[in-house]
């Protein structure tokens, strides 16, 4: 094993010291460990002004043993859209080969918000350094990569032979549980004095009422 085949085994234990439910593989864990802190830095300083080696630093282990999952910034920018639609694209399979019914809809949707409200830290991440990761090849197909999913997702909300009005009602429902959670799920301190809800909604709370606006768009 070398040095940084050694210090992922180690970076790995501290993230099992933490308490953090333990993942299929020590490699995934460590992974999800860097991208955590590189939001961190990333939040706390900006995405151009923070290093690999900040991120190393902050983890509490050498470059090399960094490079072992993420060769650049650009890499581990790249992994939170690869994750996020990985569980798209599980989501769509498991949609796929469930019955259609509305019970089946507002399951999708239910497992959509859950996504969607786990993503909110890369979400606001996106959202503030949108010059920066636009101006990347990454950046300039995401939304690319993103629209057959969401066609994907309407036709199992709708049928593939729905009517336009059904479709757009459906899609309505998809833009509004995400730009829900990117409005009101606000958690960075920055934010707090120009909040647009008076106080915070208790996550659970939340994700019921974006359930109840879905559902009605699509009912």
């Amino acid at each position: 094993m070398d040095a940084g085949q050694n210090e992922t085994a180690a970076l790995s234990g501290k993230t099992a010291d933490r308490g953090e439910q333990a993942q299929p593989s020590r490699r995934s864990d460590t992974r999800t460990r860097i991208q955590q802190v590189a939001l961190e830095l990333f939040a706390e300083q900006g995405y151009e002004r923070t290093s690999l080696r900040e991120i190393a630093e902050r983890l509490g282990v050498t470059k090399a043993a960094l490079y072992y999952h993420f060769k650049s910034k650009e890499d581990i920018v790249r992994s939170f859209t690869e994750d996020y639609f990985e569980r798209l694209d599980a989501l769509i399979a498991w949609g796929a080969q469930q019955p259609k019914s509305p019970a089946t809809g507002h399951e999708l949707f239910d497992r959509y918000i859950a996504i969607v409200m786990e993503s909110g830290e890369v979400f606001r991440f996106l959202e503030r350094n949108q010059a920066t990761i636009h101006g990347t090849e990454d950046g300039k197909h995401r939304f690319i990569q993103l629209r057959p999913r969401l066609r994907a997702l309407i036709e199992l909300i709708t049928g593939p032979d729905a009517a336009p009005r059904a479709r757009i009602r459906a899609a309505a429902a998809l833009f509004a549980v995400s730009t829900s959670c990117m409005f009101f799920m606000q958690e960075a301190p920055e934010a707090e004095d120009d909040a647009i809800l008076p106080e915070h909604l208790p996550r659970d709370e939340f994700r019921d009422i974006v359930l109840e606006l879905a559902t009605d768009l699509i009912e």
